[in-house]
C-alpha cells in the first residue's frame, strides 16, 4: 500500500521542474509565505494553517513533527510565524528533498529540517516533541489506530496532537481527489469514529472543530479561477485541476467534510 501511495504523490526530476519554476515566478530570496500556492497542499492553503496552529496554541521554542510534511510548506510557516522548530517526515522522499530544497531558498534551514519515513513508524524516540502536526495526511492511511498510537509515542507528556482531515460524509468523494486517484487508497472516518480512534490512543479531545463551511466557501471563491504559475498541479502534473474540481464538488455536495482538531496526551 506505501508503495502505491508513493506513487500517486511522485514525479520524476520533480525538484528541478518546481524550483526551475521557482525562480521563474519570484526574487532570488522569496519569502516563506510567497509559496503558499504551491506549498500549503490542503483546503483552505495558508490560513487553514494559521488557524489550527492559532487552535492548537503552539508557541516559540516549541519542537514540531510534521506527520506528511509534503514540500515542506506548513512547517515552514511555523518556524517562521511561530517561532517552532520543525521536524517533517514523508513517505514520499522526493517530496523531502524538494522540501529542503525550498527551506534552504527561504533562509530557514536553521529552524526546519526533513526525512523520508513511515507514519506508521516513526523513526524518534518516545517523548520527543512537543507537538505533532498532520493536515490532509490520515486519508491515505487505513491503520488509524497504529498512526496515532505512533504520534502518542512521540509525544511529550501533556504534547499536543495538531491535525487537519478530510472526514466522511453522506457519500463517496468523485474520484480522482488530490489525495487518492480511486477508493483503495482512500480511507475517510466519520467524524465520530476519528473521535473514537484517537481517544481509545490515549489522547484527551481539547478542541474539536467542523471546518466544512470555511472550506465550502474557500472552494466556492476558487471555482473558475486562472491557475497560477505556482501552484498544486506543478506537484500532481495536468489532472490536478480535475483532482481539485471533485474536492471541491465533493465538500459541496457534503460528501467529504473538513475537520480540525487538537488531541493532547496525558501529563502523567
Amino acid at each position: 500500500m506505501n508503495d502505491k501511495v508513493e506513487r500517486h504523490y511522485a514525479s520524476r526530476s520533480l525538484v528541478d521542474s518546481v524550483l526551475a519554476a521557482v525562480d521563474e515566478a519570484l526574487p532570488s530570496q522569496p519569502k516563506p509565505t510567497d509559496l503558499a500556492p504551491l506549498d500549503q497542499f490542503h483546503a483552505g492553503g495558508l490560513e487553514a494553517s494559521r488557524m489550527l496552529a492559532t487552535l492548537a496554541g503552539l508557541a516559540p521554542g516549541q519542537r514540531v513533527l510534521d506527520v506528511g510534511c509534503g514540500i515542506g510548506g506548513p512547517a515552514r510557516f511555523l518556524a517562521e510565524t511561530f517561532g517552532c522548530s520543525v521536524v517533517g517526515i514523508d513517505l514520499t522522499a522526493e517530496y523531502c528533498r524538494l522540501a529542503e530544497a525550498l527551506t534552504q531558498r527561504v533562509g530557514l534551514a536553521d529552524k526546519v529540517s526533513f526525512r523520508p519515513a513511515d507514519a506508521l513508524d516513526l523513526p524518534f524516540d518516545a517523548a520527543s516533541f512537543d507537538a505533532v502536526w498532520t493536515q490532509h495526511v490520515a486519508m491515505n492511511i487505513a491503520d488509524r489506530p497504529r498512526l496515532y498510537r505512533e504520534i502518542h509515542r512521540v509525544l511529550r507528556p501533556g504534547g499536543k496532537l495538531a491535525l487537519y482531515d478530510a472526514v466522511a460524509g453522506s457519500g463517496d468523494p468523485l474520484f480522482p481527489v488530490p489525495w487518492a486517484r480511486d477508493a483503495s487508497t482512500s480511507f475517510l472516518l466519520t467524524p465520530e469514529a476519528l473521535r473514537t480512534v484517537l481517544e481509545q490512543s490515549g489522547f484527551a479531545i481539547v478542541a474539536w472543530r467542523d471546518v466544512t463551511p470555511e472550506a465550502s466557501r474557500w472552494f466556492a471563491a476558487r471555482a473558475g479561477a486562472t491557475p497560477q504559475k505556482l501552484g498544486l498541479h506543478l506537484l500532481m502534473g495536468p489532472d490536478f485541476r480535475t483532482m481539485a474540481v471533485n474536492f471541491g464538488r465533493s465538500v459541496l455536495e457534503g460528501r467529504v467534510g473538513l475537520l480540525m482538531a487538537v488531541a493532547q496526551k496525558s501529563t502523567a
